[in-house]
């Protein structure tokens, strides 16, 4: 018999209970009031299409995430959206063609429209446009070609929001349940299938003997000769976990590549070179991906028993509540490019493919939490060892991120691609709909052409709001949040050390004894720490 993932009582029971929240059916004869012009906005939160595949197609179950809400509005049955947290230097002021314009340290961030957008222009010069309609249809347009379409539906007295993105030429669809937490409107990730039980048990245990694997793509490939320096993945596999760790970051990362690329083209600037100061995903850093992978597996695993008894997902047991609740430290995969801000006040970006830590739960009154950065790829984002202010709607969509990716690379897994082990009789059954999907809509065909529609008409809206704005300038030529001086000190680790001055430009490898090599100073470690700095 397959072995089965370990879930704790606490969180199983709600899981198969019929827990339904607070929610009523959408309301198309009710429009919600728009915020008053000149009033700032809840900042909207970005949108990527889902990733492709590590193969180079396009993953159908994998896809970072959009707003968990529109600016000024909530989903049929969740609470109120709240307002990120912002940067020291914000200045909000009316527009002269209504709405609002919102300002960081003079840089324009935000613009609230007269006519409902809101606009967020990121600290990597990316641009996202949201439209939060009366009758809950959300429209998400990224510069560059992104976004989705997104739409709310009933089964069973329960609210869902079906999601399409345009991947690949085609739609691709994904489901979610609205949910008011501590008062603050979520999304929570709602698979629209399971597989066999006995799978879930495979991928939790070891394979048999460590397993080689080539994944197709080396430094000629350019997401991976961009990041080459950033993500390195494993030569063997001892467990399905730790293949899923790097396909889940080969995934993130080819998705940022070639969202970083969209961007420049759209706004017809030279393609940008990774900026310095990575602090690199470390052997500790992606096992502790790994242990959230196995986590998040057994989290399906139950949900995919509670569906077999018929039971409809509960989103207070399946997202970021149950994971404040269970006394564990959760790590995270960023999925979004967001703007953050540190312990010091000061705004800093985290992008798909950095790493995040949350060691300890919010406060009951909080409406965000506080993460610790474990791996980012330098420039304007947020440092490695920081302490970073994550809303809850952003943590969510990260957690929704993690979810879509891994169901796209259990697929991979059961059809044992690439000479992947194959997995025992008992988990090669077909996957089992999800009770709600059968009612579910189907992917909306005019996605494309309603992401296009928006960005032109929010380009047009922001100039009557501000006047014209001009395209961001590359990554490379913002310059990074202003911080302490890099110190470097006795005692200090390797790991430490990179993640302050990033790569070195040499190493003289003499056995316990290292010379880290920098244009303006010489690093000794013995024993992997610092023992001299000239």
């Amino acid at each position: 018999m397959a072995a089965l993932l370990f879930l704790s009582p606490a969180v199983r029971a709600p899981l198969m209970a019929e827990d339904k929240p607070e929610e009523k059916k959408p309301n198309k004869a009710a429009p919600k009031a728009a915020p008053k012009s000149g009033a700032p906005a809840a900042r909207p939160a970005e949108a990527r299409p889902p990733a492709p595949a590590a193969n180079g197609q396009a993953a159908p179950a994998a896809g970072p995430r959009g707003p968990a809400q529109g600016p000024g509005q909530s989903p049929a049955g969740a609470g109120a959206p709240a307002p990120r947290p912002m940067p020291a230097g914000v200045r909000t002021v009316a527009g002269p063609g209504g709405g609002s314009v919102t300002r960081v340290n003079g840089r324009i961030a935000d613009v609230h429209t007269a006519n409902g957008l809101d606009i967020h222009h990121s600290l990597n010069g990316r641009t996202t446009i949201v439209r939060q309609g009366p009758d809950g249809v959300r429209v998400v347009a990224v510069r560059g070609g992104g976004g989705y379409v997104q739409q709310p539906f009933v089964v069973r007295g329960n609210t869902y929001a079906a999601r399409t993105y345009y991947v690949g030429g085609r739609p691709v669809e994904r489901f979610y349940r609205p949910y008011a937490f501590r008062g603050v409107a979520i999304e929570v990730y709602a698979p629209a299938r399971f597989y066999p039980i006995g799978f879930y048990g495979f991928v939790g245990v070891p394979f048999f003997a460590p397993v080689p694997y080539a994944w197709g793509w080396g430094i000629g490939t350019p997401w991976f000769g961009f990041y080459g320096g950033f993500f390195t993945p494993y030569p063997v596999y001892p467990s399905p976990a730790l293949w899923l760790t790097d396909y889940m970051i080969a995934q993130s990362l080819q998705a940022e590549y070639q969202a970083r690329m969209a961007a420049q083209a759209a706004a017809n600037a030279p393609p940008p070179p990774l900026p310095p100061g990575q602090a690199v995903l470390t052997p500790d850093v992606k096992q502790a991906i790994a242990d959230e992978v196995r986590r998040q597996i057994a989290l399906e695993q139950a949900q995919a028993q509670a569906n077999a008894l018929n039971s409809d997902p509960n989103p207070a047991s399946t997202g970021i509540a149950a994971m404040f609740a269970d006394n564990t430290s959760h790590v995270f995969v960023v999925g979004d490019d967001l703007d953050l801000v540190d312990a010091g006040g000061q705004a800093c970006a985290v992008t798909q493919g950095d790493v995040l830590q949350l060691t300890q739960p919010p406060p009951q009154s909080a409406t965000f939490a506080t993460l610790v950065v474990m791996a980012s790829k330098g420039g304007v984002e947020c440092r490695k060892g920081s302490a970073v202010q994550v809303g809850f709607a952003d943590l969510q969509n990260m957690q929704n991120h993690m979810r879509e990716t891994l169901d796209a690379g259990l697929s991979d897994l059961q059809a044992h691609q690439g000479g992947l082990p194959t997995p025992p009789q008992s988990a090669l059954g077909m996957a089992t709909p999800a009770a709600f999907s059968m009612g579910a809509p189907p992917p909306d065909q005019t996605v494309a052409a309603q992401i296009n529609q928006q960005f032109q008409q929010g380009t047009q809206a922001e100039q009557a709001t501000v006047g014209p704005v001009p395209a961001g300038p590359s990554p490379a030529a913002i310059p990074a949040p202003a911080g302490p001086p890099a110190t470097i000190s006795l005692g200090l680790t390797t790991d430490q050390v990179v993640g302050i001055l990033g790569q070195p430009k040499n190493i003289v490898d003499l056995g316990v004894k290292k010379i880290y090599v920098y244009p303006d100073l010489k690093i000794t470690f013995n024993n992997g720490k610092v023992a001299d700095v000239e």
